[in-house]
Parts: structure tokens; sequence; C-alpha cells
């Protein structure tokens, strides 16, 4: 596939923060953003997202999306997207599975938390986590610090929602350190890791509503896009039972939200010759058309009202902020509840203890944290598991 003027170019020679001894082939023929991939699918944090609440915290069903899953149909959105628009789909790809890396346990409920415990310390952000996990906790090689990924995978994590212009305490410091050129916007491949997230849990949540009995189907039907979808689904495949109907309504909104993006993408960006000219472009240019990104802010809004904010989700959220500021105020109070590796490298004064206590917490996986709370209350907490 010929590559499009306006796709990052790993025959750029991309730039990493630290130079390492060159292992060449003997590690594989790939290129640095396939590299990043690998190193970020190797990772001890990307195999805890298995773990990690996605929208039902620590849910007993296997069949409930947790971080991880979510990452990979992202991933696969994104290269979708990517190949038929001509881009770097490892990159992409890349972007797509880390962008989660910086959940802490219980999703947003553990992201509140450490963001009030936090609060004289700079306070505590996901998406900023990200960038300080790959970069300065995950530690495999032998001559520094992080996974050492290229500039183009950083620059995007941290600005895949746009432009950063006041930065918090973790971004900012890594920025001091490898300056990521926060002001201006990032490559098409990370604004379309963006986007791939929105289609991602938009139907994705859709699907773990129903199964879980927080949705039904007469609700749903109320958006008039979504009926769209039913009626042709049911035209098409009248005898097929509704479990699959369900389905196959989600694969085909899926589909109409990944065939919207690559048309506006791809008349936005026409004119980009280089990723330059998209960085210099001074606004979004991978994302939904106009009409589509109406239809998707009405299903967020309807998401949010119907299933995020159910009253069985604010409760179960309650409970797992109180796991996460429990743990929080227990290692704060005596370091010696922590591992023993954690204790040797934790500072002695705020705020970067406080924030290497945080680092540990944000780490765990949703079982992981609610076992720490039981060695340290001696009960585990209840009311957790709420599908």
């Amino acid at each position: 596939m010929t590559r499009a003027p306006y796709a990052a170019d790993p025959a750029a020679n991309p730039r990493r923060e630290f130079a390492r001894r060159d292992v060449g082939e003997q590690r594989g023929p790939r290129s640095p953003f396939q590299r990043d991939r690998d190193r970020i699918v190797h990772s001890m944090s990307f195999r805890r997202l298995k773990s990690k609440t996605q929208v039902f915290i620590a849910p007993d069903g296997d069949h409930y999306r947790t971080r991880l899953t979510h990452s990979l149909e992202v991933a696969q959105i994104g290269r979708v997207i990517a190949r038929a628009l001509r881009l770097d789909e490892d990159l992409t790809e890349a972007l797509c599975l880390a962008h989660d890396l910086g959940h802490p346990p219980f999703g947003h409920a553990g992201e509140d938390a450490l963001s009030e415990a936090l609060a004289a310390h700079g306070g505590f952000d996901h998406n900023a986590q990200a960038l300080r996990t790959v970069m300065r906790i995950e530690c495999p090689y032998p001559e520094h610090d992080g996974l050492n990924l290229t500039w183009d995978l950083l620059e995007g994590l941290a600005k895949h929602n746009g432009p950063v212009a006041a930065p918090g305490w973790a971004l900012a410091e890594l920025d001091a350190a490898f300056p990521l050129d926060l002001l201006t916007w990032p490559s098409l491949e990370a604004q379309v890791a963006a986007v791939a997230d929105d289609i991602a849990y938009d139907n994705h949540d859709i699907d773990d509503g129903l199964r879980a009995g927080f949705l039904c189907l007469d609700d749903l039907l109320t958006l008039d896009f979504l009926a769209d979808q039913w009626r042709s689904v049911e035209k098409r495949f009248p005898h097929a039972p509704r479990e699959r109907l369900l389905r196959e309504m989600i694969r085909d909104q899926i589909g109409l939200m990944v065939n919207d993006v690559i048309a506006h993408t791809a008349q936005s960006a026409r004119d980009c010759g280089s990723v330059a000219e998209v960085r210099a472009a001074g606004r979004q240019l991978a994302g939904f058309s106009p009409a589509m990104a109406v239809q998707e802010r009405r299903l967020k809004a309807f998401m949010y009202e119907r299933l995020y904010y159910h009253p069985e989700q604010i409760a179960a959220a309650e409970r797992a902020r109180g796991v996460v500021t429990q743990l929080y105020e227990a290692f704060a109070g005596d370091a010696a509840l922590m591992p023993a590796d954690w204790q040797a490298r934790l500072p002695q004064e705020n705020p970067a203890r406080a924030r290497a206590i945080a680092d540990f917490i944000a780490g765990m996986s949703d079982r992981f944290a609610m076992q720490a709370v039981g060695r340290i209350n001696g009960t585990q907490p209840e009311g957790l598991i709420n599908v």
C-alpha cells in the first residue's frame, strides 16, 4: 500500500528519549512503530488491563468487556480506519493499545479517589498517567527507565484528545524531559486512535449494558438513528433470534460510524502534504462528520443517563472509590504495607512521596486492589461485583 503524504513515516528515523545499543535484526525485522506496539503488548501494565474496569466493576461474567478487551477492539477499529486512509497502521494500533494504560482500578471511580487524595500534590489524571507509565514506571531495560517509545507514539498519547495548553504536573515533567510539542494537534494516527476509542465504547457498551439488563431495546430505539439500524436488521433477517439481531445492529452501527470517519477525514486532510502540515493545521482533521457528531453526542448522553449513571453503577462506584481511598490512606500512613521494592524507592518528602504511592495504586487491577484492602482491613470489601 502506498503511504499517504500526511501519514507518519517510520522510515524518517523517529526519535526516542534514550539512545540504545542497536540490536538490529537480532530481534526481528520491525519498523520503529512496530517495536513500539510490541513493547506495549509485552508490558506488565498492558497485561493488567485484563482485570481493570471498563464499564462494570470487577464483573463476574466472562463476557463483559475489561480495559484489555476494549483496547483490543479499539485497535481493530483503528487499523481499519488507518488502512483506508493510508496511514501508518502500526503507529495507530500502538496508540490504541496504549491509550488506557494510565487508568487506575475501578475506572473513573478510582481516578476520582486518586484525584482527591492528591489534591494537595498536583492531582491525578489518567491520560498523563499513561505517559508516566510508559516513560517512567515500566522498566524492563537495563539501560534506562521506561519503554523508550518513539516521539510520535508519546506525542500521540499526550495529545490524542487535542493540544494541551495547561498540562498537569505529570505531563509537564515528562514534556520538560522530552518535549512533545503540546500546543499543536497530533498526527492523524493519534486522531484516528481517539475516534476509534469513541466508536468502540459507544457501541460495545450498549452490548454490555443490554447483557447486564441495565439497558433495554425499547429505550435504545427512542434514538432515531438506532431505530433505523434496527428496522434494517429486522427486514434483512426476519426470522433470526433477537439476540443475534441486537449484535447485528451494533455491528451495523460501528460500520456506519467507521465509514463516516473515513469519508470525513479523507476530505478534511486532502490538502495536507505531510504530517507536519497535519500538526500545523490548527484543528482536528480526523473524526466524525458534523451530522454523525450530533448523533454520537446524543448516544453518549443517552448512555450516561441510562448506563453510566444508573443507580446501581453509582452505588458500586462509591464503594470502589472508598477502596482506593482506604488504600491511599493506609500506604501514606504506613509504607511498610507496600511491597519491599516499592518501599525501597519511595521518596521521603511530598509531593514525590504521595505521587509514588498513587503510581503503585494506579497500577493495580480491580481484584488486586480488593485483595489489598482486604489484607489491610482483615475483610474483603462487599458489593463491588455488580453484574
